[in-house]
């Protein structure tokens, strides 16, 4: 199974394997990483699973729905990488993949 790491905004990381097919959001819910609040249930339609991509791994990422990208306009401290993990998905390619929490989803 591919794993990823995720970054509080306090610096504590988790190490996060999870099926291929999920997203990234469920694999960090089943993991219990506390910042991801994924309130509803990875619809895309809440934005509470705010993350940043690592700038590393932006470009190897496919890029955000039209769906996802409007969700993206409603965040709190959006970046260049900021993407919604319910609309990432678990591959072999991600293996490795980094991605940050922001300090607004405590």
């Amino acid at each position: 199974m591919p794993r990823f790491t995720i970054i509080e905004h306090t610096g504590a990381e988790h190490q996060v394997e999870a099926e291929v097919g999920q997203s990234v959001m469920q694999g960090a819910i089943d993991a219990l990483v506390p910042g991801i609040l994924a309130d509803c249930g990875g619809s895309c339609s809440c934005a509470t699973c705010h993350c940043y991509v690592d700038e590393s791994w932006a470009s190897r990422l496919p890029p955000p729905e039209s769906t996802e990208r409007e969700m993206l306009e409603c965040v709190v401290e959006p970046r260049e990488t900021s993407r919604l993990a319910c609309q990432l998905r678990v591959t072999p390619a991600i293996d490795g993949l980094v991605i940050r929490l922001p300090a607004s989803q405590i």
